[in-house]
């Protein structure tokens, strides 16, 4: 049985070098700390207005920064210092969640207010994401990148699942302003491990400022690379075919007998995919001893496209949950492999870029899956329109393997990668 857990638990031996644990840690920390101020934007934007029009205005400002400014950070990500830059968009992201905090506990009831500083912060989050990923592989040694996303992930995934059940509960006993205030004093802890990691400058040693050509030499780069290509569309065609979002409420209401307020099928319904997403990063191990990451990724994706077809063709709620569980461990490999592509195959010059890419395509995939899947849902139904995405996730990854074999050829080898932290160790 010891046996047994050592091959499928998941791998921490990336813990073991001290500049990942401290980055992890703070990971740890702001996981459950974000998804408060997730949790407390919309409620507060609905209370003010006592609209859902302006807490879809909130999210489509918050959508526009992280389109920008993923892509521009991923390109200064690649000529400054990376801790350096992690340090201040950290100090930024704390900087907007106090200011949520001081106006939401002083009553301001201001909506274009919330929704600046709500824009604010998401332009600091999409300058910190790509630089805080692309310094996974130069903290770890390469056969380890795999474990080192699947431990970052799945904390995220356990901060995705219980951080809004933890705002539900504390939000009628402590108020929305606590909330923000609990992000605030987390997001200091995040900013103390990211000074702690040692320098992470461009490898060539010259420090500059990131302009538009870096950007276009990014699309550049990924314009020849067809494996990074066969990645990015893979998760695209993943999301904006697969993602069943937009369905849930109806879903909720019309198939399995939620009252017209919203009820259990509806809160089931939106944790289940981060629930499986979360037990399949807890029994990750075994995915660092796959060397064929696309492979990986191909395989998982169709896996995700039946889960979808499964969700929509289920006629009770517990078996819808399990194919969207089933669903979200699939993304996880996903994840996992698309993760150690994108910092193996890279090369460390190119690596923020492309992270700030995969931030844009994170961002906006379920996003147009929400139009897709909310158009066809109001013309055949939810339960089929989520049937034939999953159905079109299928046939579309089939094709895409088909027409880029180099994603399914790709096997990883690992090489010695320049290290920028000690030894691994487990001292502090």
């Amino acid at each position: 049985m010891r046996r047994l857990l050592g091959k499928v638990a998941i791998d921490t031996r990336p813990l073991q070098v001290v500049a990942y644990r401290r980055l992890w840690t703070s990971t740890v920390v702001t996981a459950i700390g974000s998804q408060l101020t997730a949790v407390a934007v919309p409620k507060q934007v609905y209370d003010i207005t006592g609209s859902s029009g302006w807490v879809g205005v909130s999210a489509g400002v918050a959508l526009v920064p992280l389109l920008v400014f993923g892509v521009w950070g991923g390109a200064v990500a690649d000529v400054v210092d990376r801790r350096k830059l992690m340090v201040v968009t950290n100090i930024g992201i704390a900087v907007t969640s106090v200011l949520l905090w001081v106006q939401a506990a002083l009553d301001v009831r201001n909506v274009w207010l919330v929704i600046a500083l709500l824009g604010l912060q998401q332009v600091f989050f999409a300058a910190n994401s790509p630089a805080r990923t692309a310094s996974i592989a130069r903290l770890v040694p390469a056969d380890q990148v795999p474990a080192a996303t699947a431990l970052g992930s799945t904390v995220m995934m356990f901060g995705g699942v219980f951080g809004p059940m933890l705002a539900g509960a504390l939000m009628p006993v402590v108020g929305i302003a606590t909330l923000y205030l609990v992000d605030s004093v987390a997001l200091t802890v995040t900013i103390w491990a990211v000074w702690k990691l040692p320098p992470l400058p461009p490898l060539d040693g010259v420090v500059r400022r990131a302009g538009i050509k870096d950007v276009v030499d990014g699309f550049r780069y990924l314009a020849v690379q067809k494996l990074l290509l066969a990645s990015f569309l893979l998760d695209i065609i993943a999301m904006v075919f697969g993602m069943p979002r937009a369905l849930f409420p109806e879903m909720a209401e019309t198939t399995f007998g939620d009252p017209p307020g919203g009820g259990l099928a509806l809160g089931w319904l939106f944790a289940a995919i981060p629930l499986g997403a979360m037990l399949c990063g807890l029994v990750s191990g075994w995915t660092s001893r796959v060397h064929r990451h696309g492979v990986g990724v191909v395989l998982s994706v169709v896996a995700w496209g039946v889960a979808m077809i499964g969700f929509g063709l289920s006629p009770t709620l517990w078996s819808a949950v399990v194919f969207l569980a089933i669903g979200g461990a699939a993304d996880m490999v996903s994840l996992v492999f698309r993760s150690a592509i994108l910092q193996t195959a890279s090369t460390d010059e190119m690596r923020g870029r492309m992270q700030g890419v995969f931030v844009v395509v994170v961002a906006g995939g379920p996003r147009l899956a929400d139009l897709a899947h909310g158009t066809a849902g109001a013309a055949i139904g939810p339960g089929a329109a989520s049937a034939w995405g999953g159905l079109g996730v299928v046939v579309a990854t089939a094709v895409a393997a088909l027409l880029i074999p180099a994603v399914w050829r790709y096997r990883f080898t690992p090489e010695p990668v320049a290290q920028t932290s000690p030894t691994p160790s487990s001292g502090g």
